[in-house]
């Protein structure tokens, strides 16, 4: 059985930004880790709540932490592609693998630099100069719609 892109979560911030992603993952069907703590109280009520009807589609896996979820995905010989906007690798120059790890860092800080420097690849999304970042939710959109389209995988 082929393996699938991931989406992963590193502490986030804001159930909405969640939900909105949940709902992303559902329907493009791209499973999804959240690295624990969340900075809400964490519930699948609130977060099929805030994915509306799409989230109980939505195949998500919690990491009590980071080392939980590094572990898990260095047991399945997965690549790490974490987005930040200070990465100087740029989306389109990106050559993603049908079963990449795509992660998303907090809402207000990111990642720490050890999860930062485990990353095997750091991925920007190019924006208009004066602009400094997208919303997570957004940022999510277009990283995973170019790694499907790249791949191949969009679902029919």
């Amino acid at each position: 059985m082929a393996r699938l892109m991931r989406i992963a979560l590193y502490q986030p911030e804001i159930a909405g930004n969640v939900g909105a992603i949940l709902r992303l993952a559902a329907c493009f069907a791209v499973p999804v880790d959240i690295i624990m703590p969340t900075g809400f109280a964490f519930s699948d009520a609130r977060l099929k709540r805030a994915a509306m009807d799409y989230g109980q589609s939505a195949d998500v896996t919690r990491h009590a932490n980071f080392a939980a979820f590094d572990a898990a995905r260095r047991a399945e010989g997965r690549r790490l592609l974490l987005m930040s906007a200070h990465a100087s690798q740029r989306l389109p120059e990106v050559r993603f693998h049908d079963d990449d790890v795509l992660m998303m860092g907090s809402e207000s800080a990111g990642v720490p630099d050890d999860v930062r420097d485990l990353a095997d690849i750091r991925v920007r999304i190019p924006m208009a100069p004066g602009f400094r970042s997208l919303n997570i939710a957004v940022s999510t959109g277009i990283a995973v719609a170019e790694a499907l389209r790249q791949t191949g995988k969009f679902p029919a």
